[in-house]
């Protein structure tokens, strides 16, 4: 198969590409260099040139906080709602499948039941969630047949994350104060690119939640995990008698520009039901992360 992947200067895209390219697929990855997915002229160029049989649209305004200066606010929508219905619009016309990466941050994030992928009772908390969730409705108004993936809490070898941060903190301070009441799971773009790939191979459409396995737990039970593998692994700086961690409220930590929904949870027994093969538990995600990004 023919594959276009947009984004692929991120952590995603990167990884998307890489494992597609070791499927065999002819695999064509762009960035804002290649094609500017605001500009529609751009994409109608590079895709009639390409022609895929497939996109796999990675490409987005991943940054939350920035997402709601007012003199960012116009651009965030030009890329996740304008770009994505650029997109889906010559997939439509070259009649070839799309896949769009979407965010738990289209749901308000109240509760504490997972959210199901055919739920639509959107309603996002901040900008970035609203332009991801407008970019949801342009593929669903173009197309007939589309993939729909949301994923959260993503970390990735080709860009910053969670991770990273906990990491470079960590050797910065003896004391971090971390929120435990924002509910989620991990998910490695290395494990994702593998199950996307497997869902693009086939026909079976529709809107699907995408995390490793392992459980829901908060941002707090995960630096405490990254420090103790960090521990095990031999830098004695991450040891708990070195480095305490503090679990505290989202309103003790301090209000951020974009609000953040405490409930993540995201039901993904859909994966299973269609026969796709889980992603592995996240403990396991990230002790090969530890080790691919050589700590």
């Amino acid at each position: 198969m023919k594959i276009l992947v947009t984004g692929t200067g991120g952590q995603l895209g990167h990884d998307v590409l890489c494992e597609l390219t070791g499927r065999g697929h002819t695999v064509i990855g762009t960035d804002v260099e290649e094609m500017d997915i605001t500009d529609a002229l751009a994409v109608r160029r590079v895709m009639e040139e390409v022609r895929p049989d497939a996109v796999i649209h990675c490409a987005a305004w991943t940054a939350v906080d920035a997402a709601e200066e007012d003199e960012n606010k116009e651009k965030v929508y030009r890329i996740n709602r304008d770009g994505t219905a650029h997109i889906a619009a010559m997939c439509r016309e070259l009649d070839c499948k799309m896949m769009y990466i979407s965010t738990d941050y289209i749901f308000d994030g109240q509760g504490s039941a997972p959210w199901l992928p055919d739920c639509r009772d959107y309603r996002p908390l901040n900008v970035y969630g609203q332009s991801k969730l407008e970019g949801e409705k342009a593929v669903e108004e173009a197309l007939s047949r589309f993939f729909i993936v949301r994923i959260a809490w993503v970390f990735g070898k080709n860009g910053n994350n969670f991770i990273k941060t906990m990491l470079r903190l960590g050797k910065k301070y003896d004391s971090l104060r971390v929120v435990n009441d924002q509910i989620g799971t991990p998910t490695y773009t290395f494990d994702l690119a593998r199950l996307l790939a497997d869902m693009i191979e086939t026909e079976k459409y529709g809107f699907y939640h995408a995390t490793n396995e392992g459980g829901y737990i908060s941002w707090y039970d995960f630096a405490r995990e990254i420090f103790a593998e960090a521990a095990s692994m031999g830098h004695e700086e991450y040891d708990n008698a070195h480095l305490h961690v503090q679990p505290v409220s989202t309103e003790e930590y301090g209000v951020s520009k974009a609000a953040r929904p405490f409930n993540s949870r995201l039901d993904k027994s859909k994966l299973r039901d269609c026969g796709f093969t889980p992603l592995p538990e996240w403990k396991d995600a990230l002790r090969r992360y530890l080790k691919e990004i050589e700590l």
